[in-house]
């Protein structure tokens, strides 16, 4: 717990509050999971979200979600893709089918990821 200061403005003492600027992976850019995990928090756990914000860790709980959900995107999109191959002549010769097929996979691996990491 961080120790609060003062300063007297008139009969009246005021505490100096201020956000130290969090410095955790801050070239990171958050992606659409890290957002859709601060809304979440912002929306539905508004203790949680004001903990965090409090203590700092606000920033490394989104960064480290949207990572987490960036691999496991990958690696259950490889999977899906690996038990249900495509045929590479299928993209050159029925490209609506193809991309209905991949579009099918990526919402059935975000899902997943939405239950797993997002939405809890």
């Amino acid at each position: 717990m961080r120790e609060i200061t003062y300063h007297k403005e008139g009969d009246y003492y005021i505490p100096d509050l201020y956000l130290a600027e969090d410095e955790y992976e801050k070239n990171y850019h958050i992606g659409k999971y890290g957002h859709l995990r601060l809304e979440y928090l912002k929306k539905y756990k508004k203790a949680d979200y004001t903990i965090m914000f409090m203590e700092g860790s606000l920033r490394k709980h989104i960064v480290d979600t949207d990572k987490q959900a960036k691999e496991r995107f990958e690696m259950l999109m490889n999977q899906m893709l690996e038990k249900n191959l495509l045929d590479d002549n299928l993209k050159n010769t029925d490209t609506l089918k193809w991309v209905g097929l991949m579009n099918n996979y990526k919402h059935s691996v975000e899902d997943i990821i939405f239950k797993e990491l997002i939405y809890i």
